[in-house]
């Protein structure tokens, strides 16, 4: 389970990462045609999109788990089949549940809103306007403490990307539309840093592991959007999170965004 966490930490952000700020527009589509076959490969190994259910098991892919909103499904149906659920939940076993909040919260709101729950991991993203930034899954089991810990490491992270960036820019022998990307990835990337760097409002949903009476004081709490009660849950490293982003409302998809020319943000150095 640790080399399946170890590769989801180095593996997944960048191939998301790639597939944020290579695939935007018809151009940008045909400069980097040689790459689309290997990176399809990769997300289609990691990633099953179904927009009909909300979860399902898919034996191709060694029956993962999908909890969660797929991209275009229906917000409102998941939130009210979640509350069925979980209301049709009886006995006091304990079950995994994806809690679902309805703003992004601090590290230091967390534990009121998930106490007597035992927590697992918290999925965070870094709310700038207009823009697609990395949704971030941070292991964590103790709060505030364990979600700190690891948004010091995603801005170290963070930073790091950021410096790829400007190193890629240095070359001056890339077409417009590549440094169009690189632009815009270094504003990003430092602007994600500097929130997990301050500890940042940016925690929308975790995943905890508590019985069903917990479950529904969770779910009372005036944070919460969801508790999504995965009674089918076998392995948590064959699962795959889809909670919904709090600013959407009708369907899960992803953020628009707005060219690095029309930002208010400073080009990077």
């Amino acid at each position: 389970m640790k080399l399946l966490q170890e590769l989801d930490r180095r593996i997944l952000p960048p191939v998301g990462n790639v597939l944020a700020r290579l695939f935007r527009g018809a151009v940008r589509l045909r400069v980097f045609t040689a790459v689309v076959g290997v990176v399809a490969v990769t997300a289609t190994l990691l990633v099953v999109h179904d927009a009909n259910r909300h979860r399902r098991s898919d034996p191709s892919l060694g029956d993962v788990l999908r909890v969660g909103v797929p991209e275009g499904a229906s917000i409102p149906g998941y939130l009210d089949s979640s509350r069925a659920e979980l209301a049709g939940l009886a006995g006091d076993t304990a079950v995994y549940a994806l809690v679902s909040f309805n703003a992004y919260l601090a590290p230091d709101r967390l534990a009121p809103v998930l106490a007597d729950a035992s927590l697992s991991s918290v999925f965070a993203r870094v709310p700038l306007p207009n823009t697609q930034t990395e949704l971030v899954r941070l292991g964590a089991y103790r709060l505030p403490g364990d979600v700190v810990a690891a948004m010091d490491a995603t801005a170290a992270r963070k930073r790091e990307e950021a410096r790829h960036y400007r190193d890629l820019l240095a070359a001056n022998d890339k077409p417009d539309e590549l440094r169009e990307i690189y632009v815009t990835g270094a504003i990003v990337a430092d602007n994600e840093a500097t929130a997990y760097a301050e500890h940042c409002s940016c925690v929308y949903a975790a995943v905890v592991y508590a019985a069903p009476a917990v479950l529904r004081m969770i779910e009372d709490r005036p944070e919460t959007r969801a508790v999504d009660p995965i009674t089918e849950l076998q392995r948590l490293d064959r699962t795959v999170f889809l909670p919904p982003l709090p600013e959407q409302t009708t369907l899960a998809g992803p953020m628009i965004e707005v060219p690095a020319s029309a930002a208010a943000s400073p080009r990077p150095s």
